[in-house]
This record gives structure tokens, C-alpha cells and sequence, in this order.
């Protein structure tokens, strides 16, 4: 699979995109005043400790207090763990929980859940109330970020990611990326690491990418890692929380870090100092891999001559067309994104099955692709066109699993239901695409729709009525949006001469742009003054 980085850097906003067999599958934005927050290291004061829900609220200077729950805080492992449960801390390390709630698996450093397969067990999370009092001060590392109207979650389990190592201060042990699956490579990484690893400093992840690094690389990068986290501990002396206290490395070069590697053919640039940063730390970390950078210094936009402007603008669009003529549409809601496939004008030749089941795999594969483009998390449910025989929907479903298997994020599809529907997860860290780069439109607020012309008719003609009722008399003037106005004088001639009869007093129908679509205007024409206000959607 050939895989391409494009960054477009400019001063207000980093835009990165990843292309696998050039096509896109991956966005991240970055802008100043939407800084990424995960991975980031506050000194935060536990404001209320809740031992109904075994969680704790720690103020550490944002708008809204982090949640930290029990099973984020620090408490020992019970037994030596098994040869072969590590899992990659990856792209994504410090994720504690997706928001459908499903637990991760169980992370060397000590992490939470429930996880598959051969897992050491670890001690049952003290209660809360007996680790944090209210006033504690305490250093977390943020999880998650503020997502709607939630705070951020932090864990206290800190871990910092260099390029071949993650290192977590208060864990006790060595793993190994799960992606490395030879045994006596996973050993001999465990060793290596183990012999440069000072006593009782801490725990280690051997990243994928370090699987050709040397011991003394290792060596150089723990060191490094431990010096920062001694940094770390150090400023808790001098500043008063909350305070941050260390802060993540930016979306480009985080990303350089955990995915640059020889399964990239090429990172293009069009930002001469962006460029300058990514030479200057491969040349430290991997040097082979600096001929692989490459400066754009065409004319053109470096998105507009790979073609993925337009893409880009249709990220947020319902409607996600199918190569064959099917396509899905994406719903997100507030507990869930539903996805639903439709053959569309693809009708095949003689055999049904097949003509389905060939939507379906197309279907399975643009959604794990747009979910990743989207960057949608939490629960996910599809409705795949109903297929009759049990060997067809596992193929679809296995068609689905490998491509989800490209995501960095951690996902998990469960097996077809009898209703035809794939429920899955995907691990959310922060907002997605949609949630970050729009807003709910002040017209429908959010719904996606606004009353018909007709509707707002009948409100208004009912408002007029009532005040007729009350004993009004002044001749009224109705603003209406232009196009509910034109409505009436097409659709409804007769009602303005049908209302003055029936209230007693004059009415004057006019258009006024600046209103929305659902809401109209009563004023008293005498006076020139509002009377009633407006009438919106609630």
C-alpha cells in the first residue's frame, strides 16, 4: 500500500492529510486557538470527589473541570503478566475509554479495562474517596478533550511518547507493540530495553516503529524521555495550580513521530519553516528518512494539485457516493452516528444477492474510510442492505474489519444482527470534523430543518386572531420573509381580506429579508412600534 503525507501550513492553520494508494483517508487541523489538548500535563486541584460514580472533578484551568475517574488513578499491579498482552500505546496512547464506553484493552503501563485474549490481572481500583481528598493537588495528563458539553478527561497514569519508546513514570515493566507478533523479537526488544532501563524508574513501551532501532538508541531516547518527565516533577515546586505543566508537541510533528516511518514513501511541505523543523528532528531521530521530505514550491496549492480540495469541502455533506452507484448516508446524533446504505442506481444483472452483496462490500469499505475522514468516535451504527445468506454478511463484515484495521484510532464491529445492522466503536479523543469546523445553523438550530412557508401561515394568521380577541383595533402590518410573503400572494390571496373581516382591523402583508424563513413580525402600523416580537422556532 503506497501512503503519502501532504501538509499545508500557513500562520492561522496546519492542515495535514493522508493519502493511502492516493486516495485520502485521513484530515487533522490544527489552528491556534483550537490547540489539540490530548497529551498535555496539567498540575490541577481536585475540586469535588464523587464516590457514587467513583470519579473526582480536577480543576486545571479550563472552562470546565476533567473528569478523572477511579480507574485512571495510580494503584499497583497484582501479578506478573503474561508473555505476550502488550499493546502498542500507538498513535493514540493515552486514550482511557471511547464514548460508547466500551474499555480499552488493558495497557502495559498499567491501564484500565477489560481487554482480549491472555491479560494480567490487576488489583481492583482502591475507592476514590479514600486516594483524593477535595483541595489535592495532583498531576493528570488529558485523555480526552472537551466534547460537547463535557469537560475534558484526564487519567493520572501519565506516559510521554518519544519516537521508539513511550515512557510511563508509574508503571513497573517492559512491553512490546502487540503489531510486533514474532515472539523472539518481542523478547529480544524486552531485553534490550531492560538492560538501559534504571531500576524502579518506571515502565516502557517498545513502539512499533522501534523494532529496527539499536539499544543504544533506546538508550539515548529513555534518557531523554526521563529527563523530561524529572522536568516535569520539578515545576510542580514552582507554580501554583492549576497550571500546565508540559505540553504535547504540535500535530505535525507528533504525527512525524508516530507515523513517519518506511512504510511512508513521501511527506510533502509547503511551508518552508515546517519543512526546516521536520529535517532537523529526523536528522536526530532517523536520518535515512530525510530524503523522503519534500519542500512544495509550485504555484498550485499542494491539496489542489492532489486533488482533495473538493473532498475536503464534501467532508460534511449526508450523501457519500458509491463507485458501482450506491451510496450512504451519514446521520450523526447526539448518542450515536447512524450510517445507512442504499443501492441507489446500481441494480446489477440477474442475481439479486450478488447485486447486493457487492453494495454492501463497496459500502464496508467507504465506511471505514469516511469514518476516519470524519473523524467519528463513539458508537457507530450501519444498516447494510439485507442479505440473505449468513457466509455473505460475514464477508461483509470481514470486508469491513480490514479496512478499519488501517485506523490508527481503536475501533470494534460486532457481528451482523438479525435487523442487518453493524454496531462498532471507534476511540474518540476529541471533536469531530464536523463538530469542530461548524456550527448549528441559527436558523434550524441544528435540526437540519425549518417550517414550511405554510406552517408559518397558520402561526401567523392564529397570532392575528388572538389579537383580534383581545380587543386590538390598530391596523396591523405582517413581515414575513420574502419567500413565505410570495407564498401568500400566490398560494393564499384571499386570506388578508378573509382576516380583516374576521378581526376588525386592517392588514398589510410585507416582505422583510432580514427575517428567517420561520419567524414573522406584527407591527402596529399606526405606531410603527413591535408589538408581539418575534415568532421563531423554539
Amino acid at each position: 500500500m503506497k501512503r503519502e503525507i501532504l501538509i499545508n501550513a500557513t500562520p492561522r492553520e496546519t492542515r495535514v492529510a493522508i493519502l493511502e494508494d492516493e486516495q485520502l483517508v485521513e484530515l487533522l487541523v490544527d489552528r491556534p486557538e483550537a490547540r489539540r489538548m490530548v497529551g498535555d500535563i496539567y498540575y490541577g486541584r481536585v475540586e469535588a470527589v464523587l464516590p457514587g460514580i467513583q470519579a473526582a472533578f480536577v480543576d486545571i484551568g479550563t472552562e470546565k473541570s476533567a473528569f478523572l475517574h477511579a480507574s485512571d488513578l495510580v494503584y499497583p499491579e497484582d501479578e506478573e503478566p503474561d508473555e505476550d498482552d502488550d499493546e502498542d500505546a500507538g498513535d493514540e496512547s493515552d486514550e482511557p475509554e471511547d464514548e460508547a464506553g466500551e474499555a480499552d484493552e488493558e495497557k502495559p503501563s498499567g491501564g484500565r479495562g477489560r481487554g482480549r485474549g491472555r491479560r494480567r490481572q490487576r488489583a481492583k481500583a482502591p475507592p476514590i474517596q479514600d486516594v483524593l481528598k477535595r483541595g489535592q493537588e495532583i498531576v493528570v495528563q488529558v485523555s480526552k478533550e472537551p466534547i460537547s458539553t463535557k469537560g475534558p478527561r484526564v487519567t493520572a497514569q501519565v506516559s510521554l511518547a518519544g519516537r521508539f519508546l513511550v515512557f510511563m513514570p508509574f508503571a513497573s515493566r517492559v512491553g512490546v507493540s502487540r503489531k510486533i507478533g514474532e515472539r523472539a523479537e518481542r523478547s529480544r526488544l524486552r531485553e534490550m530495553i531492560e538492560a538501559v532501563l534504571p531500576k524502579d524508574s518506571g515502565g516502557v513501551i517498545a513502539r512499533t516503529v522501534g523494532e529496527d532501532a539499536t539499544q543504544e538508541t533506546f538508550k539515548r531516547e529513555l534518557d531523554t524521555l526521563i529527563g523530561q518527565w524529572k522536568k516535569i516533577k520539578r515545576k510542580t515546586n514552582f507554580v501554583r495550580a492549576p497550571a500546565l505543566i508540559h505540553r504535547e508537541t504540535n500535530v505535525t510533528r507528533g504525527l512525524i513521530r508516530d507515523l513517519f516511518s518506511e512504510k511512508v514513501e513521501q511527506v510533502s511541505v509547503d511551508s518552508k519553516q515546517v519543512y526546516n523543523e521536520i529535517a532537523e528532528y529526523l536528522k536526530g531521530v532517523a536520518p535515512d528518512l530525510v530524503d523522503r521530505v519534500k519542500l512544495w514550491t509550485r504555484e498550485q496549492g499542494i491539496f489542489d494539485e492532489a486533488g482533495i480540495e473538493p473532498e475536503i469541502r464534501d467532508l460534511f455533506k449526508r450523501r457519500c457516493d458509491l463507485p458501482a452507484g450506491g451510496y450512504l448516508i451519514i446521520e450523526p446524533t447526539e448518542a450515536l452516528v447512524s450510517v445507512d446504505v442504499n443501492s441507489g442506481r446500481y441494480t446489477g444483472k440477474k442475481d439479486p444477492e450478488k447485486t447486493i452483496l457487492r453494495t454492501n462490500l463497496e459500502a464496508a469499505r467507504e465506511l471505514a474510510r469516511q469514518i476516519r475522514l470524519r473523524d467519528i468516535g463513539g458508537i457507530i451504527v450501519a444498516d447494510f442492505i439485507d442479505m440473505e445468506t449468513k457466509a455473505n454478511r460475514d464477508r461483509v463484515l470481514q470486508e469491513l474489519r480490514n479496512h478499519l484495521s488501517r485506523d490508527r484510532a481503536r475501533t470494534k464491529a460486532f457481528a451482523v444482527s438479525d435487523l442487518g445492522l453493524i454496531e462498532m466503536t471507534r476511540q474518540r479523543v476529541r471533536q469531530s470534523h464536523l463538530q469542530n469546523m461548524t456550527e448549528p445553523c441559527p436558523t434550524c438550530a441544528g435540526t437540519g430543518r425549518v417550517f414550511t412557508a405554510e406552517t408559518i401561515v397558520r402561526r401567523m394568521e392564529r397570532s392575528v386572531r388572538r389579537m383580534g380577541v383581545e380587543g386590538k383595533k390598530d391596523p396591523l402590518v405582517v413581515k414575513l420573509h420574502p419567500d413565505v410573503a410570495m407564498y401568500v400572494l400566490k398560494e393564499e390571496k384571499e386570506l388578508t381580506r378573509k382576516l380583516e373581516k374576521a378581526v376588525g382591523f386592517g392588514l398589510e402583508i410585507r416582505d422583510d429579508p432580514l427575517l428567517r424563513p420561520d419567524e414573522f413580525k406584527l407591527v402596529v402600523k399606526s405606531a410603527g412600534r413591535d408589538v408581539t416580537g418575534q415568532y421563531a422556532v423554539a
